[in-house]
């Protein structure tokens, strides 16, 4: 897994980078080409698009999970109840944004597999950058294009 540090130049343009960031011992900058490291899933997803209507895409990519436990957030693995006050903030280049909660893509919780998509439809992304799929939304509100950051944050304390 290498992690871009600086944004690489490409014929086409420069190559799209997303931020890591928040609570987590290893912050860090990654392209849809660093994303190619992890394990690869695929899944079709149909979703209602409130501007056009129903749309059916296949995307593939690694689960965002995988990416994030990678990226070390900060609290104790073993401590199963200390992971459900972390949230996940998602932004998108056009200004689009989601916020999950870590319980809900943690395998000893939600297990939703939701992914960080290189492809759609068998077409790279590496241009506009990885997009976030939630499988199991029935609107695709939360799918966000070219993801420019993710932010872990477990300062939710009631």
């Amino acid at each position: 897994m290498s992690q871009s540090l600086a944004v690489a130049g490409t014929a086409a343009g420069p190559v799209a980078e997303l931020a890591l960031t928040g609570d987590l011992s290893r912050p860090a900058r990654l392209t849809v080409s660093d994303l190619l490291a992890w394990p690869q899933h695929e899944t079709e997803v149909s979703f209602e698009c409130a501007t056009s209507g129903i749309q059916r895409h296949r995307f593939t990519g690694p689960l965002l999970h995988d990416v994030l436990t990678a990226a070390g957030p900060g609290f104790d693995p073993a401590r199963r109840k200390e992971r459900l006050r972390f949230l996940i903030a998602v932004s998108g280049r056009d200004g689009h944004h989601a916020l999950l909660s870590w319980a809900e893509i943690d395998p000893d919780f939600g297990r939703a597999p939701v992914l960080l998509a290189v492809t759609i439809d068998d077409s790279p992304l590496d241009g506009p950058g990885p997009q976030l799929v939630l499988p199991q939304d029935r609107c695709g509100a939360r799918h966000i294009s070219g993801i420019s950051a993710i932010r872990v944050d477990g300062g939710y304390l009631l």
